[in-house]
């Protein structure tokens, strides 16, 4: 009777695992959840409307009235229009290097079109450029510009002059444009190999009076909340909108729904931070700010100027803004120029990079532009640590396998010390049953002389259990390392596994793609995650079996329940766990050589098992 009880509880136990794991995906690992139904949607930011972008004192260029949203833009409809139709409509200047290319829109002098050549959205070889600046009015519309708050100063509709004919690494452009009143206002854009753009801004005060001015700098994007592409949502793991630092330390607070007055954002939700619907000011130390997606980003960085205002805001029609400005406007006598620095960020988040940029520029936390997380502290050493195999030996798969060669290595002494404790188990259990059956109507004496048996025989039950724990973080990290890192993205490994921060595509549910089915991401198994489920299969068998027949089920039915689990997560973590499993087979094969008298309990124990079950079978047949 106890045995169908048992058996009827692993069953709704693996129901409730199977039928509320696709629950729990959605709401903590919505990037994983989705990668099988639209993996590359993730690849391009932003969405597909355009709107008013909110009005404020600090950006008045963006604001309603001087019609900035209005480019390429029906007012009425909100309606998107083609890209080569809108970069058409206005003169720019080519961009260059040798890894973005693009244009400046000299009418409002904004950095608007930029295509990043290193990164295609799929994995075909010859996909489209990852784009991620694209102008007012057209689908995935993201922009920066540099300008001044004040009286008779440039906006949007101001059509700027270029003293070269094409911005690159090596030839920097100035734009310039003056009023009526005798100031010209200037805008020097300097760009580097990679992915930072300097912008210096002057006004020459050639007039007969002093005037006031509020230097400011913004990134403004649109996002549709109620389409958000697959992968690019925010959850516990991994954090997707407005990021900057502020008073020395990275803030993840602030999420598109919060900002747009809709539900709270996931972390005001769940650990009740402070940021509010519509805007958000931050005056302390703000050292950057801008717009994160998975893999790319768009931030811009005051360079010597600790008199700022940072603010994230939202306006109409899914419009969000992130933006810099002086606490105070400046005064600027006649015949006095005032200047101001600001650096722009937009490329991908590439940890070497960020973290060169954060040294050479004093560029503070930088690098948290990529939500690490808890372990931040083991996650890039690891990061560093595959991508040295990677450059080693060409290939990310091997070269996780290399890492996984390695932390068994690290871990093997603690493997040794957990065979010895389980054989301390094993010698110790039959003095167990003892205490068990003297005092199995007293739970509590039972507890106390086991315990005792414990320390006279100087036994750790929990040491078993320490390289389980041990490996938590090393899971995690590396989960983290292969969803976040721009570096292992569209990375291949062999045979059908063409991109390992994707999951398994291989799936016998549709005979390996034979039948035209797409089945949802708990259902689609792949070759990887049934190779980690026989693996840990096998490595079980080889453990010890329980005394409790119920969590000896329970560990039968685990490697199973774990394929289904595993399924929608990337390849790599399935290859890491697979060639784990197999280490550990060997490991254990290796120690039960060292420990025979763990083998001989092993094999005393399964004998038992065996011959209580035909004593039971018989005692039924009568």
């Amino acid at each position: 009777m106890d045995d169908k009880r048992n058996i009827i509880m692993a069953v709704l136990l693996t129901g409730i695992i199977l039928f509320g794991w696709p629950v729990l995906m959605e709401t903590f690992f919505p990037d994983m959840a989705n990668k099988n139904e639209a993996v590359e949607q993730a690849n391009n930011p932003g969405n597909d409307q355009v709107g008013d972008a909110p009005t404020d004192d600090m950006a008045p260029t963006v604001s309603t009235a001087d019609g900035s949203a209005a480019i390429g833009t029906d007012a009425a409809t909100g309606t998107v229009r083609k890209l080569p139709v809108v970069l058409a409509e206005t003169p720019r200047l080519p961009i260059e290097t040798p890894r973005v290319k693009g244009s400046i829109n000299l009418q409002g002098a904004r950095l608007d079109d930029l295509t990043l050549t290193d990164h295609r959205t799929e994995l075909a070889k010859d996909s489209p450029p990852v784009r991620l600046l694209a102008p007012s009015g057209t689908k995935n519309a993201y922009f920066s510009r540099f300008g001044w708050a004040g009286e008779d100063v440039p906006d949007d509709k101001t059509l700027w002059t270029a003293d070269k004919e094409k911005l690159t690494p090596d030839s920097p452009v100035t734009l310039r444009w003056s009023n009526d009143s005798g100031q010209t206002f200037a805008i020097t854009l300097s760009i580097d190999e990679d992915y930072l753009i300097t912008a210096e801004q002057s006004v020459t005060n050639r007039g007969d009076n002093a005037i006031a001015l509020k230097p400011y700098s913004l990134i403004n994007r649109t996002r549709d909340l109620a389409n958000v592409p697959p992968g690019e949502a925010s959850s516990w793991t991994i954090h997707v909108g407005p990021v900057g630092v502020f008073d020395g330390a990275a803030n993840y607070d602030v999420d598109y729904e919060n900002l747009a007055g809709e539900e709270p954002g996931f972390f005001t939700s769940m650990f009740g931070t402070t940021a509010t619907a519509g805007t958000n000011s931050f005056s302390n130390d703000v050292s950057w700010l801008g717009f994160s997606d998975k893999y790319w980003l768009g931030a811009i960085i005051p360079v010597n100027n600790p008199n700022v205002t940072g603010k994230f805001r939202s306006g109409a029609n899914n419009v969000f803004q992130a933006e810099f400005a002086r606490d105070n406007a400046q005064i600027i006598p006649p015949g006095k120029v005032l200047k101001t620095t600001t650096r722009l960020f937009a490329g991908a988040k590439e940890t070497a990079l960020l973290d060169t940029y954060k040294e050479q520029y004093n560029i503070t936390l930088l690098d948290r532009a990529i939500d690490w997380g808890w372990f931040y502290w083991f996650e890039k050493p690891l990061f560093y640590l595959l991508n040295w195999l990677f450059q080693l030996v060409g290939n990310f798969g091997v070269a996780i396998i290399l890492m996984t060669f390695i932390v068994r290595g690290i871990m093997f002494p603690i493997a040794q010390k957990q065979f010895a404790s389980m054989a301390q188990m094993r010698a110790v259990q039959p003095k167990m049953k003892k205490i068990q059956e003297k005092y199995k109507d007293d739970k509590q004496k039972q507890q106390q002389e086991i315990m005792k048996l414990y320390k006279d025989e100087k036994v750790n039950p929990l040491a078993g259990c320490l390289p389980i724990f041990l490996q938590i973080p090393i899971f995690f990290a590396l989960y983290k390392v292969l969803m976040l890192s721009i570096e292992m993205r569209h990375q291949p490994f062999a045979l059908w596994i063409k991109d390992l921060s994707a999951p398994d595509p291989m799936t016998p549910v549709n005979l390996f793609g034979l039948i035209p089915f797409d089945p949802p991401s708990f259902l689609a198994v792949g070759i990887l995650p049934i190779l980690m489920g026989i693996t840990m299969h096998f490595q079980f068998k080889l453990n010890p079996q329980q005394m409790d027949p119920m969590q000896q089920q329970i560990f039968g039915l685990m490697p199973w329940i774990l394929v289904f689990i595993m399924a929608p997560f990337a390849a790599g973590l399935q290859l890491y766990w697979t060639v784990s499993n197999v280490l550990t087979i060997a490991q254990q094969k290796w120690l039960y050589s060292r420990h025979p008298q763990l083998k001989e309990q092993i094999a005393k124990d399964a004998e038992e098992k065996a011959k209580k079950a035909e004593e039971e079978k018989s005692a039924e047949a009568n």
